[in-house]
């Protein structure tokens, strides 16, 4: 049996884990462990990681074997548990400091890595994400502008606001007033 540790691009939520887990159980790979962004998975030696990388493509997910590129999915991935798990109100530390640890990299190189690879900043990305996740409690009406603030860390309400427009064009309450919000999955996203 090869033990390998595959890292899949496009995984953003628990369906996403569930569903790689199901699709390689299927392909009858042992499987160790899925989250979000990789898999660690036992195969007889004579099996190659065609099957493996046909059924993920199937799935809309891609199997990743450039280092960098693994680098950067992490860095993605880092970011998304990090807003989707409400783990950012928790936070003690400075968010480029908490990623270089997390990552063991100086946080130059990856926003470097990031930038030449993806075409925006990690600053840029994060604020996406964050923005897409305060769409999502404004549809549903889960929480007040000022308990979003709190959880995904801005410093005010205003701060918040004022990001939210710059990327949406709209006020919270406005894009809360639109009958039918547009939301973009979380693997589409981009300054353009």
């Amino acid at each position: 049996m090869t033990t390998k540790e595959l890292h899949i691009k496009n995984m953003v939520c628990n369906r996403c884990v569930k569903v790689v887990h199901d699709e390689l159980e299927k392909l009858g790979c042992t499987v160790h462990s899925v989250e979000l962004g990789k898999a660690v998975v036992s195969f007889p030696e004579e099996k190659t990681l065609e099957p493996i990388k046909m059924i993920l493509e199937k799935n809309g997910f891609e199997l990743i074997e450039d280092k960098k590129a693994q680098l950067v999915d992490t860095i993605k991935t880092t970011i998304i548990e990090l807003i989707y798990q409400d783990k950012l109100e928790a936070m003690n530390i400075n968010f480029s400091d908490y990623l270089s640890e997390k990552l063991g990299k100086d946080y130059h190189y990856l926003t470097s890595l990031f930038s030449s690879m993806t075409g925006i900043t990690i600053e840029k990305f994060f604020i996406l994400q964050k923005v897409e996740r305060v769409k999502e409690w404004l549809v549903y009406n889960d929480f007040t502008l000022s308990e979003m603030a709190f959880k995904l860390g801005y410093s005010s309400v205003a701060h918040l606001s004022n990001q939210f427009k710059q990327v949406t064009g709209l006020t919270p309450t406005q894009f809360k007033n639109l009958k039918l919000p547009q939301r973009k999955p979380l693997d589409k996203l981009s300054p353009h």
